[in-house]
């Protein structure tokens, strides 16, 4: 006998519900209850399973309809959370690819990892043609250096509040020194990752401008050519922390220095693209299209950046 349409539909929904709300579906009783056999209740939830595979991405959970032989039924068991979409990976990948922020060897690793472990297959492929372009042109740093070791353990400094002693080569030299430092934070700019963290020693304190203030020095993580793990902690005070989130709003090319006022004309096409660049900056004045900003920054990162901006920005305080 053919069966009706509306009747299925109920039955559907009805056996659904009960996997939804935690319940056992045990094929023989629903069979009973609805007047069918229990091949159309199999039918059902085979219907109900491949319902449930379309709509990981919408929902972005994994369940699946799985039969408990404890207790004689099906259930609806979650297998797991999907962190990312599909789309959400696809951005991410495109913003690792253009950070170039690693060894041609561990970016292509990292990508084929978060590939496989947070899209489902039937669209691993499709994500991997939209970038393996770049991936082939991918250019590493000139450095060539294996941080990321290095860096986990200075997060894992970082979060038991314990000393570390670096030797780090200097920019401005090329001299390889040693400090001993309280970490407050891991940050990333421009293709390279810092290391933001307080000096320890007294001597070395005396060459640095801003050591009184409360503001931090900075270390990109490839130059740092040993690290050493104190088994000696510090405190800071919570009124006191660092807070890189209001750091990284005010510091350019990650160019430490004291907190100042900048002030600058801009006559540029797009003054979104400033204000996003700048966060603390403000708009005090606009007249035919010419904006006078005024922004609050760290050191004199800021005055690099704008004279690479050119004739649309004109310095005034």
């Amino acid at each position: 006998m053919k069966e009706v349409t509306g009747n299925k539909v109920q039955r559907v929904l009805g056996i659904y519900t009960k996997l939804m709300d935690g319940c056992i579906v045990n094929k023989a009783e629903e069979a009973i209850n609805y007047g069918v056999n229990e091949r159309s209740i199999q039918r059902d939830i085979d219907d109900i399973r491949n319902f449930i595979d379309m709509d990981i991405e919408n929902k972005g959970i994994i369940n699946t309809v799985i039969y408990d032989r404890m207790k004689k039924g099906y259930r609806l068991e979650t297998v797991y959370k999907l962190k990312l979409t599909n789309s959400e990976v696809l951005a991410l990948c495109k913003i690792l690819l253009d950070s170039r922020a690693f060894t041609k060897e561990e970016m292509l690793s990292m990508l084929k990892k978060l590939i496989s472990c947070c899209v489902p297959m039937e669209n691993q492929k499709m994500i991997t043609d939209l970038i393996k372009n770049e991936e082939f042109h991918y250019v590493e740093p000139r450095h060539k250096t294996k941080f990321m070791n290095t860096m986990w353990k200075i997060g894992k400094a970082i979060r038991n509040c314990q000393y570390i002693e670096i030797d780090y080569t200097r920019t401005k030299d090329k001299k390889t020194v040693r400090r001993k430092l309280k970490p407050l934070a891991i940050m990333f700019s421009e293709y390279y990752f810092y290391l933001t963290a307080f000096i320890a020693d007294k001597d070395v304190q005396k060459n640095f401008d801003v050591i009184n203030d409360a503001f931090p020095t900075i270390y990109r993580m490839d130059r740092i050519k040993r690290l050493k793990v104190l088994d000696k902690h510090f405190h800071i005070p919570y009124s006191s922390r660092f807070e890189e989130g209001e750091f990284r709003k005010r510091v350019q090319f990650m160019y430490g220095g004291k907190l100042r006022k900048v002030k600058f004309k801009y006559t540029g096409l797009d003054v979104d693209a400033i204000l996003d660049r700048l966060p603390t900056a403000v708009i005090i004045g606009e007249k035919n299209g010419a904006y006078i900003i005024e922004a609050e920054v760290f050191g004199n990162g800021i005055d690099m950046w704008m004279r690479s901006q050119g004739s649309v920005i004109e310095k005034i305080l």
